[in-house]
């Protein structure tokens, strides 16, 4: 079985939490990768943009990412269905202009004021 991947922040403790929620709802479905465990992964992004957002590479090779990624992730529990609001049109301007500022400001609080 070829499943879908998500690369996730294994430092980030609020990252850490949602994927344990993930694991426990969606099994073998969905694998979860932490990116500080990653080698140079050929058809990835650096580490510096794996870092600043989620990353969800599905089972034919395409590379979603941000609050798409993080939906997509979800669609493999039961629960998938209370996050597909957040990809309606107009909502999905405003979800993912939250989910940007909040994983910028993530990144640059975790990594680059140290």
């Amino acid at each position: 079985m070829t499943t879908d991947t998500l690369y996730y922040d294994g430092q980030c403790p609020l990252c850490s939490a949602e994927m344990q929620k993930l694991t426990r709802h969606a099994g073998d479905r969905l694998q979860l990768v932490d990116v500080h465990l990653l080698d140079d992964e050929a058809g990835l992004p650096n580490k510096q943009q794996m870092l600043t957002s989620l990353h969800l590479k599905r089972a034919d090779g395409k590379l979603l990412t941000g609050l798409d990624a993080n939906v997509a992730a979800w669609q493999h529990t039961r629960f998938g269905f209370l996050f597909r609001w957040l990809r309606w049109p107009l909502l999905r301007l405003v979800a993912d202009w939250v989910y940007d500022r909040w994983a910028n400001s993530r990144y640059r609080r975790m990594y680059l004021t140290k």
